[in-house]
């Protein structure tokens, strides 16, 4: 089975911001210092640079997909910093129901 291949987020994120939004560029520096952008960090970037586009965002939640390690950081994150469901889905965004399935599929 072959390995899908993903989208090379820190080219696109970093054309985006010297394109459209350089203003931003010291704000988003951290993460496109790294090598490799995680699910995570693409999520923390699209929201510092279309927070103003509050209902965009919201359609935009419809199509986010996790891949299982993210899954596992935010699950061990829920576990360190003692929350629950709720709190955990409030935090990151996401349904209580998606992070109950989670828990379920994954035995947590």
């Amino acid at each position: 089975m072959k390995k899908r291949k993903t989208p090379n987020y820190k080219r696109i994120y970093t054309d985006l911001i010297e394109r459209w939004y350089p203003e931003l560029a010291e704000e988003c520096d951290f993460f496109l210092q790294k090598e490799r952008l995680e699910v995570l960090d693409v999520i923390h970037l699209n929201d510092i640079l279309f927070k103003q586009k509050k209902e965009i965002n919201v359609l935009n939640q419809k199509y986010r997909s996790y891949d299982k390690e993210t899954i596992l950081w935010i699950l061990n994150y829920q576990i360190k910093h003692g929350m629950n469901n709720t709190q955990l889905a409030n935090h990151f965004k996401i349904s209580r129901n998606t992070v109950a399935s989670w828990k379920k599929k994954l035995d947590f």
